[in-house]
């Protein structure tokens, strides 16, 4: 069983200012509005004096994921191919079962609209015509 290895890079695809809120939400799998009303209510409540200082060094220190995703080569997995992470509790990251439920429910309508259009292609006249001049 293999682990995969995490990093705290920063989310520019998610973030608002610098993505070091989107990318600590990311890191821990956490829910990303979380994140960013505890360092906001920190700073405000006086707990957080420090926490300005802490963001712009996160700032300038950690990666941007996007520049990461392209050095190491991986794409960006598309929305509609992402897989289901339903939450089970509200502070983790993820969705709710009813919208997870309609999630899966449009990749399955969308890969049997797939399946579809390929058994319609394979069962056609011009496939099979394709087929035995190909075989000339």
């Amino acid at each position: 069983m293999s682990t995969v290895k995490k990093e705290l890079l920063r989310d520019d695809r998610n973030g608002k200012i610098a993505g070091v809120c989107a990318g600590i939400a990311d890191y821990f799998g956490w829910e990303l509005w979380l994140v960013r009303v505890v360092a906001l209510a920190s700073v405000l409540l006086g707990f957080g004096s420090f926490l300005p200082v802490l963001y712009f060094v996160g700032w300038i220190v950690l990666e941007k994921k996007s520049v990461a995703e392209a050095r190491k080569g991986t794409p960006p997995v598309p929305k509609v191919d992402r897989p289901v992470e339903v939450k089970t509790r509200i502070w983790q990251r993820g969705e709710a079962p009813k919208q997870a439920l309609n999630h899966l429910q449009q990749q399955f309508d969308h890969i049997e609209q797939r399946l579809r259009n390929m058994e319609r292609h394979v069962t056609s006249s011009k496939y099979q015509l394709n087929r035995e001049f190909n075989r000339l």
